[in-house]
């Protein structure tokens, strides 16, 4: 397994989320065809970014870092130029 994080941008309010799953095609699937409690009215969504980890450990710690102050402003600076 490859395990990745992921952010996806709510093409209905321009918001992001950030989320981590092994199966990346499966997994935007399911957020838009409304099966994803938090993304549920906020579809449709597209992926903007996401990064690939050998192992689950570092994906969960990177994806706490893209939820965090510091990776929240710096997903800003790239996205919102």
């Amino acid at each position: 397994y490859m395990y990745y994080i992921y952010v996806l941008k709510s093409k209905k309010d321009s918001r992001t989320y950030v989320g981590y799953t092994n199966n990346l095609v499966e997994r935007l699937n399911r957020h838009n065809t409304g099966q994803v409690k938090s993304t549920k009215f906020r579809q449709p969504l597209e992926l903007i970014f996401s990064e690939e980890f050998k192992t689950s450990a570092e994906a969960k710690r990177r994806e706490l870092y893209w939820k965090n102050g510091g990776g929240r402003r710096k997903l800003k600076e790239i996205f919102n130029k």
